[in-house]
């Protein structure tokens, strides 16, 4: 068995904890922009089939992004289930980035068609989903294939709508760096204000290049 095939093979070792334990629909969960400055957080679930290898599922993170959007028509055709689901920055603003994240993870568990029997969670948040069990496993995206897949859902998703914000927001530079608190962007912010696709509560004094 060569490298390649052991890796992918333990990118499904907690999928197959849990099968032995009796477990029959197990879903995976991710999120993609906690950190940026501008722009919704967003969350993936996902169900793929028990045993189903797919080549390259890996953190979206250290994949290009040319190899994400090929993994992303893999990954939606071969799912039983899916849902991508976002929190608005008004709402980051409202309740903070971390009860935004779960609320995101929430909502995406909560629009699958079909309900799991175990969810398995990316970090180690302790998160209410309305009574299914979940576990919780560090760095999961880079040791189990179902939460890379939901991670790589999340980010596409993620991507393809930031590009979109770029459009009604050219001097922003967002389909370059897709919100996140680049010297570009923070130079923009200083240049032309802050905008409704802003998180304000990120908006420190840096940012803004206020000095004290």
């Amino acid at each position: 068995m060569s490298k390649t095939e052991k890796d992918l093979i333990n990118m499904l070792k907690y999928e197959q904890e849990l099968i032995s334990e009796g477990y029959k629909i197990i879903c995976g969960i991710d999120e993609a922009g906690r950190g940026p400055l501008a722009g919704p957080v967003c969350a993936a679930a996902v169900i793929l089939p028990n045993g189903l290898i797919i080549d390259g599922v890996n953190d979206s993170k250290k994949l290009s992004e040319k190899k994400r959007e090929k993994l992303y028509d893999e990954i939606i055709n071969a799912a039983i289930a899916y849902s991508v689901q976002f929190v608005s920055p008004e709402k980051i603003d409202e309740i903070n980035i971390r009860q935004a994240t779960h609320l995101a993870m929430q909502n995406a568990v909560s629009d699958l068609k079909i309900k799991p029997d175990i969810l398995i969670v990316d970090g180690n948040d302790n998160i209410d989903f309305d009574g299914i069990k979940s576990i919780y496993i560090k760095k999961g995206d880079a040791n189990s294939q179902t939460i890379a897949a939901a991670s790589i859902l999340a980010k596409v998703t993620r991507d393809r709508y930031m590009i979109g914000l770029a459009e009604e927001y050219p001097e922003y530079g967002l389909d370059a760096h897709k919100g996140y608190g680049t010297k570009k962007h923070i130079e923009a912010i200083q240049k032309y204000g802050v905008q409704p696709i802003h998180r304000k509560s990120f908006m420190t004094d840096k940012v803004l290049g206020v000095k004290k």
